[in-house]
């Protein structure tokens, strides 16, 4: 069987075109930025009658230029896409790639065309679509998100086992045929192979549910620390916040990293402090959801029995599975109802990630508790008599979404970037864990010879991250429309 190449049959029509169109779409792209150093202040021109227009000239037409040559790349784009997953391997790897993340590209089809048709009805969510930025950047989130899905969920789109190895292929070449493929087996290694001769394609795919599974629970976790701390200290001031900000400065007075290694290092891990912060900190959701549901229903009883236990005693059963460990030094190795084990390292990292970014959520939560609270309608709550936690969470609380949702996305994407850190350096997941940093890691001792084994990854971890920051301008820019 031979090599596939990256683009296979498809190529002979597409790659001249993609030839011509980049390089005259950069030459297009630097003439506008030098263009516009020229460009009238106001970009707009009067015609005689008086009326007024858009800049044209010289300055239209480059911006024309630039935007029909982009939409032509991503026509070009569109067109590896589609029809490398119409025709897979016909067209390469591109098409074999293609054809794999088919379940993923419907996903995504269907996400766009359902929220552009009820983008009205579903709040700051729809006004997202009205954000070209905000599109891109929520397309490639939803990309690793539906990634990690099909692959955790539905065990689709890999080729082969992440963690098996094939004799023969180590170090192969992307598009490299299976030495003694069987019937039923994929007959290549897209991305070819790496120094343990797994397919490198298949790790960076189970690599996106490590990530996708913890940094944004991780970070939903820190934000209700954080909220629960914050609101409280921003709202009473007094010694509450002089106390609870003396250990969130504490805490910030160490290097990210630096607090990372202390936490995750095995001696630590030894004895058993990761389990006693689990313990605390995994109490925070559970606080948090009580509070909301009593402050809201108090003058309710039966609606507030009843919410509360049929959310808290889920929420317990789990807050136990979580911290239950039947080995020592866990201090809690009694409970029978352990519906799920999170394997060691996983935890260690997830409370890591918690600990570390809850200071800096409450920062903004205190900050924005304390210029909120000076409102009138939260005067006017407190003239209704209504209770302080009401008050903190039904009228300052709704009132910080706005830059709370937007510093959630960036939280996330730092929390990416240090989980790719921590794995790079081998800390915290096990050493055979396909995690992105880890797999990076593998593949820059032979950077120099081989780029295919550290490049898949990076650029997933790359493009993981910029969604991320694109998602969260797009969200910045609708809010501040609100």
């Amino acid at each position: 069987m031979e090599d596939l190449s990256w683009t296979g049959g498809l190529g002979a029509v597409l790659n001249p075109i993609l030839a011509i169109l980049v390089p005259v779409f950069v030459v297009a792209v630097v003439a506008k930025i030098i263009l516009s150093f020229f460009e009238p202040d106001t970009g707009i021109q009067t015609n005689p009658d008086g009326t007024i227009i858009a800049t044209g000239g010289v300055w239209g037409l480059s911006a024309k230029l630039v935007t029909w040559l982009g939409l032509a790349l991503l026509l070009v784009v569109l067109a590896y896409l589609v029809v490398g997953a119409a025709i897979g391997t016909g067209a390469g790897i591109l098409g074999g790639v293609s054809r794999q993340f088919l379940p993923v590209w419907i996903a995504l089809v269907l996400t766009y065309v359902l929220s552009i048709h009820f983008k009205r009805s579903l709040g700051l969510y729809g006004k997202l679509f009205d954000s070209m930025i905000g599109m891109i950047g929520f397309g490639l989130v939803m990309f690793w998100v539906y990634t990690a899905i099909f692959y955790g969920v539905f065990d689709m789109i890999t080729t082969h086992d992440p963690l098996g190895q094939v004799s023969g292929m180590k170090n192969k070449v992307p598009g490299t045929p299976l030495r003694g493929a069987e019937d039923g087996d994929f007959q290549w290694y897209l991305f070819g192979g790496d120094n343990l001769a797994r397919d490198i394609f298949s790790r960076v795919v189970a690599g996106s549910t490590i990530v996708i599974a913890i940094a944004p629970l991780a970070t939903l976790f820190a934000f209700m620390v954080g909220i629960t701390l914050g609101l409280p200290a921003g709202y009473y001031g007094g010694r509450l916040d002089t106390v609870l900000s003396f250990f969130a400065n504490l805490i910030l007075a160490f290097p990210v990293i630096l607090l990372f290694y202390l936490l995750v290092t095995p001696e630590i891990v030894k004895t058993g402090l990761p389990q006693i912060m689990a313990m605390v900190l995994f109490l925070f959701p559970l606080i948090f959801a009580g509070v909301l549901i009593h402050s809201r229903y108090r003058t309710q009883q039966e609606k507030d029995y009843l919410y509360l236990a049929v959310v808290l005693i889920p929420m317990f059963l789990i807050y136990m599975a979580l911290v239950n460990d039947p080995d020592p030094p866990s201090l809690i190795t009694f409970w029978p109802l352990d519906f799920f084990d999170v394997p060691g390292g996983v935890l260690v990292v997830f409370v890591s990630v918690v600990f570390v970014n809850s200071p800096t959520v409450f920062r903004i939560v205190r900050g924005l508790t304390m210029d909120i609270k000076t409102r009138d309608y939260v005067a006017a709550a407190q003239t209704r008599g209504e209770r302080p936690w009401y008050i903190m969470l039904w009228e300052i609380l709704p009132n910080a979404r706005g830059p709370l949702i937007v510093d959630f996305c960036l939280r996330i994407g730092y929390t990416t970037i240090l989980l790719g850190t921590l794995g790079f350096f081998g800390l915290g997941l096990p050493p055979d864990s396909p995690d992105w940093g880890s797999t990076i890691n593998e593949g820059r001792k032979l950077l120099s010879i081989y780029l295919h084994p550290a490049l898949p990854p990076a650029l997933a971890l790359l493009s993981l991250v910029l969604g991320l920051n694109l998602l969260a301008d797009g969200l910045r820019e609708e809010s501040l429309r609100d």
